[in-house]
């Protein structure tokens, strides 16, 4: 894949060489172009291109796969999150340069409107290399994002947060869990990327709501920044999910109704504990 990108940015280069001098103003369409531009259209653009972030947190979920995870998983996530945001920007800025202003995919094309850039930079080749290789990277990300859903859905059953007999079991000849495998090769549903992106917001407003809470209590090293950060953690995941669709929080929110009924069932209404946590491992 990577072999691939650099391909198409050379064409891409060679492309924008060919069409002459251009102006200022060119360039600096993708970033605004007060024709197009709509804050509600961008917004709720963000909240699904997010997504594409969430390959950090699944690797969160492989610790236990790690050599040491204290030190590799860390620095892998921290890797995943610049690498991407570096790549991606670039690739969606040299696509919006290539693909001429005001002129829009049809609703046949739109899915696949990369391919159709690339092929306008680089000619039939570039335009069936590149599709080829989305179709192969789409098997790739399913079955990682399949594998992190796996090993989270086990951790959360092991713990007993979920019913420990279903997800918290592991297959006893290749001992990986099984239930958890197929579950989530046989869920499917319309709003996925959205009701994903429900779940990932709701998650991280969370994890910075704890963290600020946790340096709050903090006294003895309390720092300003160490407050913001997480502040700020907070205030943009809230924005980007409140500009979800109506119909993606409506559908979370009734998801999240039933986890909390269960959680409340499963801790004797949060009187005792909901998750048992292991010790972990030294490296």
């Amino acid at each position: 894949m990577t072999v691939v990108i650099v391909i198409f940015f050379i064409a891409a280069f060679r492309y924008l060489q060919h069409q002459g001098p251009q102006s200022a103003e060119f360039y600096t369409h993708p970033f605004y172009d007060p024709v197009t531009f709509s804050p509600a259209a961008l917004f709720s653009g963000t909240s699904i291109a997010v997504l594409t972030y969430m390959g950090f947190d699944g690797i969160t979920t492989l610790s236990e796969e790690a050599e040491s995870p204290r030190r590799d998983i860390l620095r892998a996530t921290v890797l995943v999150c610049l690498i991407t945001g570096v790549v991606a920007s670039l690739e969606v800025y040299a696509a919006q340069l290539i693909w001429p202003r005001g002129e829009v995919f049809s609703p046949q094309t739109v899915d696949t409107a990369y391919a159709y850039v690339a092929g306008r930079a680089g000619g039939p080749l570039l335009f069936h290399l590149i599709n080829s290789t989305l179709l192969l990277a789409n098997i790739g990300s399913g079955m990682g994002a399949q594998l992190a859903s796996a090993r989270l859905l086990y951790g959360m059953g092991r713990g007993k947060a979920i019913p420990e007999k279903f997800f918290g079991v592991l297959e006893p000849r290749r001992r990986i869990p099984a239930n958890n495998v197929m579950g989530a090769c046989a869920i499917s549903y319309t709003r996925g990327a959205e009701l994903l992106n429900f779940g990932a917001f709701v998650a991280f407003m969370g994890v910075n709501a704890a963290a600020f809470a946790r340096e709050l209590h903090n006294e003895p090293r309390r720092r300003p920044l160490h407050l913001l950060s997480p502040v700020t953690g907070f205030s943009i995941c809230l924005f980007l999910w409140w500009n979800l669709s109506l119909q993606a929080k409506l559908f979370g929110i009734l998801c999240l109704a039933v986890a909390m009924a269960y959680a409340a069932y499963a801790s004797h209404g949060f009187r005792d504990g909901l998750l048992q946590f292991e010790t972990p491992a030294q490296d």
